[in-house]
């Protein structure tokens, strides 16, 4: 019988990595690992063909078994970062000099020195003189200035883009590549909207040349179904998609460990960090949700959102800074970048009578960077692993277990330097490293208001048992290393859903205002490769600035993923239990139905819920709440009722309760709704999608002031 096989990639500083899953048990069945490819000439595209042939070679699956193909990149962020980017020239038309002013955009820098940055070149045509002759004129003056791609934004846009779409027509027929700034968002805010338009045009050859250079090769190997790449915001799309709007890949690597963590392990309540070899991605998972934000580029936010994933400058390999009074700090520079090995992957005999030496890894580094040299000359690096492994921190069967006799000879020569032993030099190094990464973990704890007393560590990443145990001890925190951690993010993009967002400022929307971008959501996700039978969308208003938001998920086929086999009621009591911290026997079962349970516990001074559903998924996490189960038909009566008796008022101010619906096999989030009438609406919209008997549990949850 052919086997149906999804495969991962995902492209890490250090290594890229495949993973093949089975799509019926979930089971891994492949891994290929290769060293990332900065250096080859066409990029890491090249890892990602030598590691998907690596996977499917070293393990016997054959190309036609192979059903979902994604992979993450980083040619996005890398291209930004590097400032390998072309010159824009931009197009506006509007009807006011207002339209005018916001729709030029400056240089953006992308570095602090300004050295590298988007050049732009503007120009303006009033809608009332819009013409073809008009438009090709403009190109040709913008193509002599310099202008590599071009750029049409037209104020009010989102409403009607005729005239951005006949600059796409003109430009293209002049072999010009053009971004719609309508295509790249749907928001209001005209210098905003083509500021973003510009990020993405900026970047459109190089991702074309990896996109050709990739689906090229995948073909090549007798894989016939589309490749995905994987967004920032955790879904993937089809490359043709990716070709429109490559800068929604932006930060898609990060994001993939969150996924992974959030399918693969069941983390429904979680601050997720995965430590690789250069740095370590660290991001929140609340109620099953990942948080999301908009990305920030050259110190402007974007309208393209991703997970708000935090990039840490330490990891499994970095390096270490010291001077004669002890370590300076850990990172952001890795052995892997300085081209050294690490001293607790070495054998022992190869380090010879070792000394310090203080290097310089980079042009513009600091020179303090502690490196190892033998007698013979050999150089090792001196890094988190080597200090963890030195310390016993790490277990056999790890990805960071090393050799502890080489990785002490490292460590013992740096203690000499500074002048303290090798257990202490090693605890320096560790010290330097987490609290790197605790600064981060508090400040995504605060601005996603996770309580301290909630918060469980889940690591994933090759590095993370290097780091992961020290810096929950450090913190007195509980913490879970991941099953296959070094390949999480891999497991992530193999498992990730497509994912299309569509946003609008639509100050008092109609219901028909709300279904027209729920469809439009729905035909975004279907363009960018999801099966229209499987999208789900939910729907979100943000009552203070009159924000819409439809999300729609859907899967590549028919089949939708389903990770882990039912769990019982007992089973489900225990994981709400440990949620809530307290004992089995203070927990008991407020409502259930076919897809979920609902437990609470008056251990506590107010009523702990927890949603947990027959995956054993705890999807709803709040300290104070009720909940009922009711039918379709019942919804809004108590819906109703909570909003005025879970209502917290203090002076002038009052607080609406949050509402969460569990309707079908999923759980429909209302948080932050600040008027009924609002959450009335939103909710009708979704209610609609079922019959009237269908039963639903109605939780509803105080917010404290």
């Amino acid at each position: 019988m052919t086997r149906a096989i999804r495969v991962g990639i995902d492209v890490g500083g250090t290594h890229t990595k495949a993973v093949a899953i089975d799509n019926d048990t979930f089971d891994i069945v492949g891994i290929g690992s290769v060293k990332t490819t900065h250096d080859d000439p066409r990029g890491v595209s090249a890892g990602v063909i030598e590691a998907f042939k690596k996977c499917l070679d070293d393990n016997g699956i054959r190309p036609e078994e192979v059903t979902f193909i994604a992979h993450s990149t980083t040619q996005a962020t890398n291209a930004l970062l590097e400032g390998d980017v072309a010159k824009i020239g931009v197009i506006g038309m509007g009807s006011s000099f207002l339209a005018k002013k916001q729709s030029v955009i400056k240089d953006i820098i992308l570095d602090e020195t300004g050295k590298r940055k988007i050049e732009t070149v503007n120009s303006y045509i009033p809608i009332k003189k819009f013409s073809d002759a008009l438009v090709i004129q403009t190109i040709d003056e913008l193509t002599k200035q310099g202008a590599e791609v071009l750029v049409a934004s037209e104020a009010f846009g989102v409403d009607n883009n005729h005239e951005e779409v006949r600059v796409a027509e003109l430009g293209r027929a002049k072999n010009l590549e053009v971004s719609q700034a309508s295509d790249i968002s749907k928001m209001y805010g005209l210098s905003k909207r083509t500021r973003t338009a510009v990020i993405n045009a900026s970047i459109l050859p190089k991702m074309f040349e990896t996109a050709d250079s990739t689906e090229n090769s995948v073909r090549e190997e007798g894989i016939k179904v589309p490749l995905m790449i994987m967004r920032g915001d955790g879904g993937v799309m089809d490359i043709n998609e990716m070709r429109k709007r490559p800068v929604l890949t932006m930060l898609s690597g990060p994001a993939a460990s969150t996924v992974g963590a959030l399918m693969y392990l069941k983390a429904s309540n979680a601050i997720f960090f995965e430590v690789g070899g250069t740095s370590t991605d660290i991001g929140v998972i609340k109620n099953g949700r990942p948080m999301i934000d908009y990305s920030v580029v050259g110190g402007h936010k974007t309208l393209i959102s991703s997970l708000d994933v935090h990039v840490s400058g330490v990891a499994g390999g970095s390096m270490v800074r010291a001077s004669k009074s002890g370590v300076i700090a850990v990172g952001p520079r890795s052995a892997h970048i300085a081209k050294l090995p690490y001293a607790a992957f070495s054998k022992p005999e190869e380090i010879i009578e070792p000394k310090v030496v203080l290097i310089q890894p980079l042009k513009d580094d600091p020179t303090d960077y502690v490196a190892i040299e033998g007698t013979d000359g050999k150089r090792f690096a001196v890094t988190v692993t080597c200090a963890a492994n030195v310390l016993g921190l790490v277990k056999e069967g790890d990805f960071s277990f090393g050799n502890y006799e080489a990785s002490y000879k490292a460590v013992k020569a740096l203690a000499d330097f500074i002048g303290t032993s090798a257990e202490e030099a090693a605890t320096q190094i560790l010290d330097k490293a987490s609290d790197t990464v605790i600064a981060v973990i508090n400040e995504l704890a605060e601005k996603y208001k996770v309580e301290r007393s909630q918060i469980s560590l889940v690591g994933g990443g090759g590095g993370v048992a290097a780091l992961l145990p020290f810096t929950a001890k450090k913190m007195g925190l509980g913490y879970e290393i991941a099953k296959h951690a070094e390949v999480i993010s891999s497991i992530g993009v193999a498992l990730a859903m497509v994912r299309d967002v569509v946003e609008r400022v639509i100050p008092n929307p109609s219901p028909q205002d709300l279904e027209d971008i729920r469809s439009e959501a729905i035909q975004s996700a279907t363009k960018s490769g999801a099966n229209p039978e499987t999208i789900e969308v939910q729907m979100e208003i943000d009552a203070q600035t009159n924000k819409i938001r439809a999300i729609a998920t859907g899967s590549t086929e028919v089949k939708t993923t389903d990770l882990a086999t039912n769990v019982d009621e007992a089973q489900a009591l225990s994981f709400a239990a440990k949620s809530m911290q307290v004992s089995d026997a203070d927990v008991y079962l407020i409502e259930k139905n076919d897809y979920f349970y609902c437990f609470g516990t008056r251990k506590k001074e107010a009523q702990e819920l927890r949603i947990v559903d027959k995956k054993g998924f705890i999807k709803v996490q709040r300290a104070n709440g009720e909940a009922v189960c009711t039918s379709i038909s019942g919804v809004r009566n108590i819906i109703d009722k909570y909003w005025e008796e879970l209502s917290v008022y203090k002076s002038d101010i009052k607080l609406a309760p949050d509402i969460y619906l569990c309707i079908g096999a999923k759980v429909v989030d209302y948080t932050g709704m600040l008027e009924l009438s609002q959450l009335h609406m939103v909710m009708d919209t979704e209610l609609q999608q079922y019959g009237g008997r269908e039963e639903v549990i109605v939780v509803g949850a105080r917010n404290n002031l």
